[in-house]
């Protein structure tokens, strides 16, 4: 289904799984849509089935059981999973109209995630020298909840964010997420903070206009 917010981005939200291939095709071609200037930029909420998806910097190492499919996604970052229970937001934004600054796009996503955590009341921060968003596990250690990983072709972004809502967690045992094999992964239903699909859509789409603002030239809405 299409939700189309106020202003020029339009929101996409599809409740049931979409594979993987699909949505990066779809994304390829609004991407080189957005950058002709014929069409809207997108955000769009989803969910995949199971796949593994390899970044720019993946190491063959760090693919310990190719149990799913491996896509590989042009995006940065190493590899990652995808699937059920996992909410992705893909955000094809323009940034010629948004500053041309990619540094602070992706500081703006990280603050975009935090935020939203905070409003179900889950501390969690970006780390210096680690990629992806954290909070304190159950046992107290440090665990990754959340993933960042992003493409910018002609100035256009493309992937985005993912949040563990309620996954396989043992499903992330296939490779070492981002390639930290030193932190665990931790999901809202671990942390004994459910919830659901729509709820958190709800929540982040509230959140919006705070992250465009974080990053938006001026006269950008």
């Amino acid at each position: 289904m299409s939700d189309n917010a106020p202003g020029s981005i339009e929101w996409r939200i599809d409740r049931a799984p979409v594979p993987y291939r699909e949505a990066l095709a779809e994304q390829e071609a609004r991407n080189a849509a957005i950058a002709a200037g014929q069409a809207r930029e997108l955000v769009w909420l989803i969910e995949h089935p199971p796949v593994y998806t390899a970044g720019t910097s993946a190491a063959p190492g760090d693919l310990i059981d190719p149990r799913f499919d491996v896509i590989e996604t042009g995006r940065g970052g190493r590899y990652t999973y995808h699937g059920p229970g996992q909410r992705v937001a893909y955000v094809l934004l323009d940034l010629t109209r948004r500053g041309r600054d990619a540094h602070a796009f992706v500081h703006a996503l990280e603050g975009w995630v935090i935020a939203t955590l905070a409003d179900f009341g889950v501390e969690a921060w970006a780390a210096p020298d680690r990629i992806g968003i954290w909070t304190r596990d159950i046992d107290g250690t440090e665990a990754k909840i959340g993933a960042i990983g992003v493409r910018i072709r002609r100035w256009v972004t493309m992937h985005g964010l993912a949040v563990n809502l309620d996954p396989d967690l043992s499903h992330f045992g296939g490779i070492v997420p981002c390639g930290i094999a030193e932190y665990g992964v931790t999901s809202l239903a671990r942390l004994g903070v459910p919830v659901a699909q729509a709820l958190w859509d709800e929540a982040l789409q509230r959140r919006a206009g705070e992250f465009l603002g974080a990053f938006a030239t001026p006269e950008i809405e």
